[in-house]
């Protein structure tokens, strides 16, 4: 019977030929490591933590309860204790007694310990129960402390969660015990791989730990992604406008245009064929125009919303309406482009200019009294490092955007890939919208302050109105027949946010959908998936929530129904349009040239 080779270690153990290989390895990764961390980009301090006077607040609150009501912290502690005390004795005694089960597990299910070993091994379900039973402690006290503002408490909540959230037992080595079974297994392979993984995501982020969410040799922009057939057909320092190739030998004479957020890249809607919104459109008989935005730099410094309106949403107007002949068209804006939208609605109505025949609206946000999850992020703490950024490097860097979003779902977008991919040393997974994920853009200076501090912060637009391109924009003057998708689970535009601001639009005709799941997930939902449902037919007169208990629900994509409300709006059939017909000119195939810069 054959054994494996074996090598002696200096204190005169036996380490497999395979082991030896290993060891060798993590010491040139180690030395990787510390010098990818040696030249550690820095971030400033007030862009990694919120002020100090939310944790001043937080202790003063405190402070005035425990003169005010010891009863109450003294309840919470017996409360905690209590449930501590009994899971440890409980556990002590089975140990005594020779009973290797764990105890009784009150602490319900929890995607973070799904291996068997948190259920079924004394050691490690006794270190979930304990954490858990911590994290509710933690979350409890947050909820119950007095003489928070509502703004401050959540801002609390969310930040203690946050600090629970990276002290799981599962996100470290010695505590996970997938992990530690995976580097027996392999030999510690699993380990050195892992380690291989830490030191490539540092390496290429400035020593800053960004987790690789996607096999990023998997796809390629115009290769497997971004494939819908289509031309450049007009560029300027903005945008480039795509004009897609038609499917079917008639199509709507109305044309569409499609303005998607320049915070990521439009190919969201149009990534494999069979979830690729870009495709679908056009085979409904629609001329669909899409604006891919520029990935700015330095020199797009003083770059404000003002000139994305002038410079984008009106030039592209402009564009669409020579190209096809038509006077009218129809547009659609994506999150922070839905924005936008409105606001150039808004400029057009004072200007007497109605080429917009129907608006719709994906997960966008016009009334920020309300800014939902992501508004932990928004207040002068976050802001004024954001601010003292842009003025010192001339743009937002995508990496903090990249950051921000990814911590409002930390662990399903830090905690569980990190474990993955530098515990147990897998590859990163060859998922597109994860890849997508990871290529975002950078934001101008100018425009990334203007609309933190007059859209987020002031509530400009649906108050007492904004003041852009020599007009003061308000939300009352959008009048255009609009629908308005938002999404249930939506982390990045709360969808009773997004309703308010349609409630607050000044035109007749408003529909609104709500559709299941999250910013992206409910939004890129294709019929043929038959996933997601939706809801719609509330009445706009009432709150969100009442507008919620009166809509109907309906399974699967909300596609449909949009697909039939906009062809009511998109007149006759006519001839298809190609692009490049009539003189028209080509610049180059879709997906052009600025969704795959890189600044």
């Amino acid at each position: 019977m054959a054994t494996k080779q074996t090598d002696t270690s200096e204190n005169g153990t036996d380490i497999t030929e395979k082991m030896a290989e290993n060891l060798a390895k993590l010491e040139v990764l180690s030395k990787r490591l510390m010098n990818a961390m040696a030249q550690k980009r820095q971030v400033p301090a007030n862009l990694q933590a919120p002020g100090s006077d939310l944790y001043m607040k937080a202790m003063g609150a405190w402070m005035t309860e425990a003169m005010t009501n010891p009863g109450k912290l003294f309840e919470h502690q017996v409360g905690y204790w209590s449930k501590t005390m009994k899971h440890y004795i409980e556990a002590q005694q089975k140990m005594m007694q020779g009973d290797f089960s764990p105890p009784e597990d009150p602490t319900g299910s929890d995607r973070r310990f799904s291996d068997d070993m948190w259920s079924e091994h004394p050691f490690f379900n006794y270190l979930k129960q304990q954490y858990l039973m911590n994290s509710e402690a933690i979350s409890q006290a947050v909820d119950d402390l007095e003489g928070l503002e509502p703004a401050d408490r959540k801002r609390l909540r969310y930040f203690s969660e946050q600090i629970t959230n990276m002290m799981s037992p599962t996100n470290f080595l010695s505590t996970n015990p997938e992990a530690l079974a995976k580097a027996l297994e392999t030999e510690g392979q699993s380990l050195v791989d892992g380690l291989e993984n830490l030191v490539r995501d540092l390496e290429a982020n400035d020593g800053q730990l960004i987790v690789t969410l996607a096999d990023k040799d998997a796809f390629k922009v115009g290769g497997n992604l971004a494939t819908s057939p289509g031309k450049v057909v007009f560029r300027n320092r903005m945008f480039e406008l795509i004009q897609y190739s038609p499917s079917t030998e008639q199509v709507h004479k109305t044309p569409l245009l499609i303005f998607p957020p320049w915070i990521n890249k439009f190919y969201i809607l149009d990534l494999k064929e069979k979830n690729s919104m870009v495709k679908w459109i056009v085979d409904q008989g629609f001329t669909l125009f899409m604006v891919s935005w520029v990935n700015p730099d330095t020199s797009y410094e003083d770059v404000g919303l003002g000139d994305y309106i002038e410079d984008g949403f009106l030039a592209a107007i402009e564009q669409v309406q020579s190209i096809t002949g038509e006077d009218k068209l129809n547009a659609v804006g994506y999150c922070i482009a839905g924005t936008t939208l409105a606001l150039t609605l808004s400029l057009m109505e004072k200007r007497g200019q109605k080429p917009i025949n129907s608006a719709t609206f994906f997960t966008t946000l016009t009334d920020f009294s309300d800014r939902g999850e992501v508004g932990v992020f928004l207040e002068d703490d976050f802001v004024d490092g954001i601010e003292a950024e842009v003025k010192e490097h001339g743009m937002l860097d995508s990496f903090y955007m990249s950051r921000t979003f990814s911590f409002l779902r930390s662990n399903d977008l830090i905690y569980q890939p990190a474990i993955k991919s530098y515990m147990l040393g897998e590859a990163p997974p060859a998922f597109d919208l994860l890849y997508w994920n990871g290529d975002s853009t950078n934001l101008p200076a100018k425009m990334a302050v203007q609309y933190l501090r007059e859209l987020c912060q002031g509530d400009a637009f649906a108050t007492t109105g904004i003041e852009l391109l020599g007009e003061t924009l308000h939300i009352k003057d959008v009048k255009v027949p609009l629908m308005a998708v938002a999404c249930e689970t939506d982390h990045i535009a709360n969808w009773k946010s997004s309703f308010r601001g349609m409630q607050k639009m000044g035109g007749r005709s408003k529909t609104f959908i709500l559709s299941e799941s999250g910013h992206i997930a409910g939004i890129v939902n294709p019929p043929s998936k038959k996933k997601y449902g939706h809801y719609t037919g509330g009445d706009w007169k009432g709150t969100p929530e009442d507008w919620h208990e009166a809509a109907a629900f309906y399974d699967g994509s909300w596609w449909d129904r949009w697909g039939e409300w906009l062809a009511k709006k998109s007149g006759k059939k006519v001839a298809a349009r190609a692009p490049g017909t009539d003189g028209q000119e080509v610049l180059c195939d879709a997906p052009g040239t600025y969704v795959i810069s890189r600044n």
